[in-house]
């Protein structure tokens, strides 16, 4: 079941809300996140950091970098 919500990210001094859901699966989990219209995916390595996954048919334009890495740290420091 996922349940929708507002994820906040602090992002060049602003903080941004992103729609988002927890998508859980066997033993694992996932975040999706609405970039700006494109999904992206975020989903814990073997680290247990939060890497994001983009489906290149999905992106219609570019997400910068500096911006997926703060959603990732968002989610590591809302989790902890």
């Amino acid at each position: 079941m996922e349940e929708s919500f507002a994820f906040p990210v602090l992002y060049k001094g602003e903080e941004i809300l992103f729609p988002a859901s927890l998508q859980q699966t066997g033993y694992t989990h996932r975040f999706e996140v609405d970039v700006y219209g494109t999904p992206v995916y975020f989903e814990p390595d073997e680290e247990r950091s939060y890497r994001a996954i983009i489906d290149p048919e999905k992106t219609e334009k570019s997400i910068p970098v500096d911006l997926l890495q703060a959603i990732a740290e968002a989610i590591t420091t809302i989790l902890k």
